[in-house]
C-alpha cells in the first residue's frame, strides 16, 4: 500500500475526528464474540502476550486458546 499524502490524512483526520462512531451495544464487538467478555491481564501477562503476537503473527485469542488446549491435554 503506498504512503499517504499530506492532504489525505488530513482528510482522513478530519473524517474520523468529526464523525461520531455509531456502537450498537446489542451486536459484539471487534475483538470478542461474546457479549461482555472483557480479561484484565498483568504486566507480565501482557508483555508476553505482545512478544508472542509479533513473532508468530496470531492473535491474542487464538494464543490464549493454544495454551488453554495444551493444559487440557497435558
Amino acid at each position: 500500500m503506498p504512503d499517504m499524502t499530506e492532504d489525505e490524512a488530513a482528510r482522513l483526520d478530519e473524517l474520523y475526528t468529526i464523525t461520531t462512531p455509531k456502537v450498537d451495544v446489542n451486536r459484539p464487538g471487534v475483538f470478542s464474540k461474546r457479549k461482555n467478555m472483557a480479561v484484565v491481564l498483568d504486566d507480565f501477562s501482557y508483555r508476553y502476550l505482545i512478544s508472542r503476537m509479533l513473532v508468530t503473527k496470531k492473535t491474542p485469542s487464538e494464543l490464549i486458546s493454544e495454551l488453554i488446549r495444551k493444559e487440557l491435554i497435558s
